[in-house]
């Protein structure tokens, strides 16, 4: 039996995934954590990299040692990845420079507006290249020590093989791609403003080498296995793909590679991956333009807030409870309040509401300040509450969405994964009146962005080729449900969305004020 590993760094857990050379998942573990503000800006340490990592792969070890009476001392090929963008700068001996800044962050607007302006091609805020002529603009004395800057998936991939690669899916939300490698006219373009502001290197030295799956990242060296697993019980040696981001991994996990597909990730934050069939007529704020890992166009639609407001009222509920001496698990709570949405009125009784605990640049708010609003004549009651939170989830995607319907992309089916899809019906119904299509969730969704890029590593180790023809082979016999709104869901989202819109308003000074 052949060992794949795949590690993805998400926003609140670590997890990694060990399956066998059919894909099937034979041992998991996971490490949970969260961001943290540091001088202003969300990050996570790199200590906490290194021990979410390795207690993460400890715990699948220990499930593997007790499912097959054997400890786990080798691999066959490992993948890494992780959330996308932000910003890690070492210096030329490898140290970092400053703590390491999210995708979360929304510090780096002047420099985004300058770069997408200098490209005529949108540069997200949370784009590698952003953080790094942000910090230029602002004179960060740390510009000048640069050896080399990384996804946090690069940085991991590179303490296992020591070599400073990247996935051409995580590559784009670094500096934008073209024909396989980075865009030589725009990679032009930037080194004549940076010799503006007396930086004569060119820029493409400090980015990593760009990779499409299939080929092989390297492989795990001694040091790179001890880094993992430091008893060094785990042989080096093996192979590893391409490290990517966990928009990438979203798209191998759900098959959704080919033109007209799409799969949306449902969590702490959103984003929804358009495959193409040409690129963007314009270019878009909103819309960022990345691709598959083998390559192909994507549109990509994020938003930074998503289920987290969801979690913060369910907690609240469970406290609720606690103090009636009741007891019930946060999970089965989801549940019951997922469902009895299904009851809500078709205004949501006159609620609207923002989940915006950051900026969400969609929607052009700056800061974060979640709010919450009802008419004096509106029905409060629990179903109308989380169906107003649900949709408030989807509202800036939904935004982002008719930019994409504006441009004619034509989506025919969606994947979605993530905890927003847990309850069956509900999320994949909500989110189908928002993107205007089905919504199917696979059985195996849960396994999440560890289970890709596991797949990632299984398609090197196996040697490459058609991408999609090995893809189509893993899924051929996964079981799936698929829910499309039915017109009284999409009537009561459209509702909801116009006063959504008018409302932003209110929510932009709240932003302001408070």
């Amino acid at each position: 039996m052949k060992k794949i590993l795949g590690i993805e760094l998400g926003s609140t857990r670590i997890k990694a995934v060990l399956t066998d050379e059919t894909a099937a998942v034979i041992a998991s573990g996971s490490y949970e954590w969260e961001n943290r503000l540091v001088g202003g800006l969300w990050s996570y340490s790199l200590d906490e990299v290194e021990k979410g990592v390795r207690t993460s792969f400890s715990n699948l070890s220990k499930e593997y040692a007790s499912v097959f009476q054997e400890e786990l001392t080798e691999v066959d090929a490992i993948g890494v990845s992780a959330m996308m963008h932000g910003y890690l700068a070492f210096d030329k001996n490898g140290e970092l420079l400053v703590p390491f800044r999210t995708w979360r962050n929304t510090n780096t607007e002047k420099a985004a507006d300058a770069l997408s302006e200098l490209f005529r091609f949108n540069i997200p805020m949370r784009w590698s290249v952003s953080h790094y002529y942000q910090a230029i603009l602002e004179n960060e004395p740390h510009v000048k020590e640069i050896g080399f800057l990384t996804t946090l998936a690069g940085y991991v991939h590179y303490k296992l093989t020591g070599r400073k690669v990247l996935g051409i899916g995580d590559a784009s939300g670094m500096f934008p791609v073209k024909d396989g490698g980075y865009d030589s006219d725009m990679l032009e373009k930037f080194d004549r403003l940076l010799s503006e502001k007396g930086i004569s290197a060119p820029f493409e030295n400090l980015l990593p080498t760009v990779l499409s799956a299939g080929e092989s990242g390297g492989v795990l060296t001694p040091a790179g296995a001890k880094w993992l697993e430091p008893t060094g019980k785990l042989k080096p040696g093996c192979i590893l793909c391409p490290p990517e981001g966990d928009a990438g991994t979203g798209m191998v996990a759900t098959c959704s590679v080919t033109p007209r597909t799409a799969n949306v990730s449902a969590g702490t934050s959103a984003f929804l991956m358009a495959v193409l069939e040409k690129n963007l007529d314009g270019f878009y704020k909103e819309i960022d333009v990345v691709t598959t890992p083998h390559g192909a166009p994507v549109a990509m639609v994020h938003v930074n807030n998503f289920t987290s407001e969801i979690t913060a009222w369910t907690n609240l509920f469970k406290e609720v409870i606690s103090l009636g001496g009741g007891e019930i698990s946060r999970g089965e709570l989801f549940d019951r309040l997922y469902r009895a949405s299904l009851q809500a009125d078709a205004d949501c009784g006159g609620l609207v509401g923002y989940n915006f605990l950051a900026g969400e640049p969609i929607a052009e708010v700056k800061t974060g300040v979640p709010l919450l609003a009802r008419t004096p004549d509106g029905r409060l009651n629990l179903a109308n509450f989380m169906k107003m939170q649900i949709y408030s989830a989807l509202g800036s995607l939904a935004m982002g969405c008719d930019i994409l319907a504006g441009e004619n992309v034509r989506i025919d089916s969606v994947c979605g994964h993530g905890g927003f899809f847990k309850t069956p019906v509900v999320g994949q119904s909500a989110m189908s009146a928002a993107i205007g299509a089905p919504v199917t969730v696979m059985d195996n969704a849960g396994e999440g962005g560890a289970w890709g890029i596991a797949l990632l590593a299984l398609f090197t180790y196996l040697g490459g080729g058609n991408f999609e023809k090995f893809l189509a082979g893993i899924f051929e016999n996964t079981k799936k449900t698929t829910v499309c709104a039915d017109e009284r869901e999409v009537q009561s989202f459209r509702a909801f969305m116009e006063k959504y819109k008018k409302g932003l308003a209110a929510e932009k000074l709240a932003a302001e004020v408070l």
